[in-house]
């Protein structure tokens, strides 16, 4: 098949790519790649500024690769604003896309409407980005994305494009669980993929001395991710067992000098609000090192695996992580298991081949 996608988030789309041509597929990947992260892509359309000439520029770049973008089998944008522009405009290049193609599938990788939708009635999930329990989180991000996706201008487009997209596709639970209400008929949930042979596998081969803890913050977002209170916490974790463990901070790191930082280290903390862990923990356990990070009960029982739990679920609560992080100290000789039942996780639901096969059965049921 002849496969475009647009779009990108934390260099889901391009792995996905990779697995897909292993498969045997024409695929290209149309992306700003994440903008700091600089993911890789075919074809880059980079918004450069805001002012009046950058945005003609940007709109210009768009509109002369547009033509290009016909003829596919598939088509998929990873986000109702899978293009820099106003939501509008993303809405009339989906529908031109639609026309010119054979079908088109919406990826849920991101925060949009039905997924703070989900966040707010507080019945989906116990706690999310916005809530724990009923205490609501107030940060000025949040402000934003709850003015943008409740009400805002996102909101209508996001729901025509769920609607006229041939079939929905979610990488996380939550934004599984927050689309499920309304297009179940539609909807697949399939793993985030993970290139395994990029990811090479160095086990924890004994009981480390020092429990090398690594935490990357993304500078604008590490209220949302929740990165600062794990971080907080953290540092006293390391207070009261300096001579036991180590921390390395990154801040903002391009995708591939990110993941040159993780080597040597033995424990990654990645996500506080999420029910589920991402690319960041989960391509860290490829390599076989522990993630902190999210995976409640509802994901295991999601993807119906009972036996292989190999990710340190923390709570959105201080004394829940510092309790689990300091056992992380005080057990390390749990962490060569630990690295090996990661590894053995990663294999088994997210090789970017097998996900890729995933897709390609989604699409062509659908």
């Amino acid at each position: 098949m002849k496969i475009l996608l647009i779009g990108e988030a934390s260099n889901l789309h391009w792995t996905l790519a990779e697995g897909l041509r292993a498969n045997g597929h024409s695929v290209t990947v149309v992306s700003h790649g994440s903008h700091w992260l600089n993911n890789q892509r075919d074809v880059s359309i980079v918004r450069q500024g805001y002012d009046l000439f950058h945005s003609v520029k940007y709109v210009f770049e768009i509109l002369q690769y547009l033509p290009q973008m016909k003829g596919y089998d598939i088509v998929q944008i990873t986000n109702p604003v899978f293009f820099d522009l106003r939501p509008e405009k993303n809405l009339a290049i989906f529908k031109y896309l639609k026309k010119h193609n054979k079908k088109i599938f919406l990826a849920a990788l991101a925060t949009d409407h039905y997924y703070v939708k989900a966040c707010l009635d507080r019945k989906t999930f116990r706690y999310s980005d916005f809530f724990i329990g009923d205490r609501p989180l107030h940060h000025p991000e949040r402000e934003k994305m709850l003015a943008a996706w409740i009400g805002g201008p996102n909101e209508q487009p996001n729901i025509e494009m769920a609607k006229e997209a041939n079939g929905i596709i979610a990488c996380l639970y939550e934004y599984y669980a927050a689309y499920q209400p309304e297009y179940t008929e539609k909807l697949a949930y399939i793993p985030i993929p993970i290139n395994l042979s990029n990811n090479p596998f160095q086990p924890i081969g004994q009981t480390p001395e020092i429990v090398k803890f690594f935490i990357g913050i993304q500078q604008h977002r590490t209220a949302i991710k929740g990165t600062d209170i794990l971080l907080e916490v953290l540092q006293e974790v390391h207070n009261k067992y300096p001579k036991k463990s180590s921390i390395q901070k990154v801040v903002s790191l391009p995708f591939a000098e990110y993941y040159k930082r993780l080597h040597d280290c033995h424990v990654i903390l990645d996500q506080l609000y999420s029910y589920t862990p991402a690319t960041n923990a989960l391509a860290a356990m490829a390599r076989g090192i522990v993630a902190v990070s999210g995976a409640e009960p509802e994901f295991y029982q999601f993807i119906g695996e009972e036996q292989l739990h190999p990710i340190i679920n923390v709570l959105p609560d201080r004394d829940d992580i510092f309790h689990k992080l300091e056992n992380l100290i005080i057990h390390r000789e749990q962490l060569p298991k630990l690295s090996i039942t990661s590894r053995m996780f990663i294999e088994k639901y997210h090789d970017h081949i097998k996900v890729a096969r995933q897709y390609l059965d989604f699409w062509k049921k659908h």
